[in-house]
């Protein structure tokens, strides 16, 4: 009930287009779960059983929502394509994801791999989906841009017995970025069939699909709820729901707009991964961090 109301205000503000900052807001706090979820998943110490497990409770609640949608729609193949395309990244996405945090610290792969799509996903949605973006708009997404190359900066050459061992990560790292790239791309697209909350579900089940493998191994899932009881419910709430959040604001603004503010959560990444998991090189990422906000700042005034 709270959802719906929330929606319905959120159509009829946006449609009004009164209260622009509510998207910014949105964003932000989809950043920010973004970020912490992605924590959990680090510390857990079975990574791709973890984030299965933390995405199957809200699927199962949301697959009456998708089946009711999709029986009450009239899907041309595109239609039927797009969704498709959806669930495929995300199942790529959620395995790649999991090895790469198997392989990397979060204050490292984390940035790459959300710094990535931060170039990209403006150009696309510029060419491809003829959307407008400011000159400080451009600013700003540089300015981020060289944030993430000082953060990751000398994490390639650092110390490791072997280059390739020492590459693995980032090489990981960005192609998670494309997989990002990609989906937010669909998504957007496909918000216009489908309400926020059942393409939710579809991207859910994606995601689940691509770490279902590791789940039917026997007794993974069992140990992984025992170790992480007291943190999955946590995970739960945070990963879909910062998705979620990302969709309602996606809905009627520019995602070559949008999607770059949503990288702050590259910010709160960093400095999770070096208060809480204690990982090095905190001074440099730190000042990174500073320059991320600012490009973030600079698009989101470019915004309004």
């Amino acid at each position: 009930m709270l959802l719906c109301v929330f929606e319905c205000y959120y159509v009829e503000s946006t449609e009004r287009r009164e209260y622009p900052i509510i998207q910014v807001i949105l964003v932000l706090c989809s950043g920010l779960a973004h970020a912490v979820w992605n924590m959990l998943a680090k510390k857990s110490t079975d990574k791709a059983v973890f984030l299965w497990a933390i995405y199957a409770p809200t699927t199962a609640l949301l697959l009456p929502i998708l089946i009711i949608e999709l029986t009450n729609a009239a899907f041309s193949v595109r239609e039927w394509t797009m969704l498709a395309l959806s669930l495929l990244m995300q199942a790529l996405y959620s395995s790649l994801l999991a090895n790469t945090y198997k392989t990397g610290e979060l204050s490292q792969v984390y940035p790459i791999l959300r710094g990535t799509s931060t170039l990209l996903i403006p150009l696309i949605g510029v060419l491809v989906l003829r959307e407008v973006l400011s000159l400080w708009g451009w600013i700003g997404i540089n300015c981020m841009l060289v944030g993430f190359i000082i953060m990751v900066k000398n994490d390639v050459a650092a110390s490791h017995p072997s280059p390739t061992s020492s590459s693995k990560p980032v090489l990981l790292a960005i192609a998670v970025g494309l997989c990002i790239t990609t989906y937010t791309i669909i998504d957007k697209v496909n918000l216009q069939y489908l309400s926020p909350v059942a393409l939710l579900e579809v991207t859910n089940t994606g995601f689940m699909l691509g770490l279902t493998p590791s789940v039917l191994q026997a007794n993974r899932l069992k140990q992984a709820i025992r170790h992480h009881k007291h943190i999955i419910w946590i995970g739960a709430i945070l990963s879909p729901g910062s998705y979620l959040l990302f969709l309602f604001a996606a809905r009627s603004a520019n995602i070559s707009t949008i999607a770059p503010i949503r990288e702050i959560g590259i910010v709160f990444g960093t400095l999770l991964g070096l208060f809480v998991l204690r990982e090095s090189q905190g001074m440099r990422r730190i000042v990174a961090s500073i320059v991320v906000v600012s490009g973030i700042i600079i698009i989101a005034i470019s915004s309004h």
